[in-house]
């Protein structure tokens, strides 16, 4: 049975798939249908996208999609360790900028489902991590949206230095949360 626990932002969860082990190595079922749909998460995947950073310090997001492409993301580590945030963004949610973090690595197997009307993001604790993740709607470039990883009025304590961090050129231009315009804003339909 999957181990599920909730972040300060109790939509967030982390997820643990139970781990089968013996002498010749492991097997775990990292995603089913019906164990998610059991403990309320009840999600139509429809992508996964795979990410290799090279070095520690690598800084991805915080990433979002606007409707009607907003995404829902599990998300796991392959190898390396993450430092994995998700941030509040649905206008008239009483914990709206707030946000929720965990490690995931690929020594504890936890994932992280954050689901559509959050901002994602995760910073790389090792070289050479991979991260992988399940996406609930189709890439779409137009919808494609960003809040600046360092917005004080969220205030994410990132575990690396901020002239350590390294970013894309697009998330070095995020706007905070406060600017970002309002048809950015997350609705549910």
């Amino acid at each position: 049975m999957i181990e599920v626990r909730s972040l300060p932002l109790s939509d967030v969860k982390v997820i643990t798939p139970p781990i089968f082990r013996d002498e010749r190595g492991f097997l775990s079922e990292t995603y089913s249908r019906r164990a998610l749909s059991e403990v309320g998460i009840d999600a139509d995947f429809v992508q996964d996208n795979h990410s290799l950073s090279r070095s520690r310090g690598v800084l991805r997001g915080l990433h979002f999609q606007t409707q009607p492409f907003a995404q829902g993301k599990l998300v796991r580590v392959l190898r390396g360790a993450i430092f994995d945030v998700a941030v509040d963004i649905r206008h008239g949610s009483a914990t709206y900028g707030q946000h929720a973090a965990c490690v995931l690595s690929a020594e504890n197997r936890s994932q992280m489902w954050v689901p559509a009307g959050f901002a994602h993001g995760f910073c790389t604790l090792e070289p050479d991590t991979e991260v992988l993740y399940k996406v609930t709607a189709f890439y779409a470039p137009q919808c494609d949206k960003g809040i600046a990883f360092d917005d004080p009025d969220i205030g994410i304590a990132w575990p690396v230095a901020a002239g350590e961090v390294l970013l894309s050129d697009k998330d070095r231009r995020h706007p905070r949360l406060r600017d970002l315009p309002t048809e950015c804003a997350y609705t549910s339909t």
